[in-house]
């Protein structure tokens, strides 16, 4: 059974500010320096998903994007205003409607350690959910959004800015936390992708020291209107949170890169 895969590439990456291209070209191995090498981020995640059809969501630096990987049969669909992750569905729309599929994987660009094995259990999980939340335990909560669940159902996704100002009590009963990567049935999500265009959030951003309004759209806003309408929405938990770590800085991307190198050490040393 052949299942979508969707890529969210298109985000400049500003904490990465040593590096100038697309964080998800950069390198699992290094080279002369960290930002020189080879097997790019985005070549390890396509390597790891499903097989089945793959679109890449782009905008910064997508020239390079695509000649890195013109050859590999991926669809390109071009955010033209970085404006949230739901507005990375929103440029995808056209190729999730005519996919013969009936699930679809959304992933993000910077998180190259998931294992096929771990797309499989969301895939399977959608037996009984429309949408299924990869969640993990972390040492550190940084700016994590965490789930709040309830009868191995998650109820809905509170981000940073709001849980922080829980009581200790409170911040304590939220151990789930949310990873960025979906599995999602294909028709559920085209019925709510319109209601997600309709209900943009007004945020400010400070753009070359002048702060500017715009809107944005969030995947994780799904949540609340499938379950507003009782609809099903499960989570499935990684063990390893390395599995998850996202590469946003030079920090990240060393540890990536240290991680890579274990990891194929010990899986030549398996055969």
């Amino acid at each position: 059974m052949e299942i979508a895969s969707l890529i969210l590439a298109a985000g400049r990456g500003s904490r990465m500010k040593e590096f100038q291209g697309n964080k998800t070209l950069l390198p699992l191995v290094s080279g002369e320096s960290p930002f020189t090498g080879g097997h790019p981020v985005l070549l390890q995640i396509l390597n790891s998903l499903p097989p089945g059809p793959k679109a890449v969501v782009v905008n910064y630096k997508k020239e390079s994007i695509i000649e890195a990987t013109h050859r590999l049969g991926i669809t390109y669909c071009e955010q033209p205003e970085l404006n949230g992750t739901g507005g990375a569905l929103l440029a995808a729309r056209s190729f999730i409607e005519i996919q013969d599929c009936d699930q679809l994987i959304i992933t993000m660009g910077d998180v190259p350690f998931v294992n096929r094995e771990t797309y499989m259990l969301l895939i399977k999980a959608l037996k009984h959910n429309k949408l299924v939340i990869l969640g993990f335990r972390p040492q550190s909560r940084k700016q994590y959004g965490a789930l709040e669940t309830e009868d191995n159902q998650v109820q809905r996704i509170i981000e940073w800015k709001y849980w922080r100002t829980y009581s200790q009590e409170r911040q304590k009963a939220l151990e789930i936390y949310n990873s960025g990567i979906y599995a999602v049935m294909k028709k559920d999500l085209l019925k709510y992708l319109p209601v997600l265009a309709s209900r943009p959030h007004k945020v400010v951003k400070e753009t070359n020291r002048r702060e500017v309004k715009r809107e944005e759209y969030f995947i994780t806003d799904l949540v609340e209107y499938m379950r507003n309408d009782g609809l099903p929405v499960g989570y499935q938990i990684v063990e390893d949170e390395k599995e998850v770590m996202g590469i946003d800085d030079l920090s990240a991307l060393l540890k990536a890169q240290e991680t890579f190198l274990i990891t194929s050490k010990n899986s030549s040393q398996s055969f």
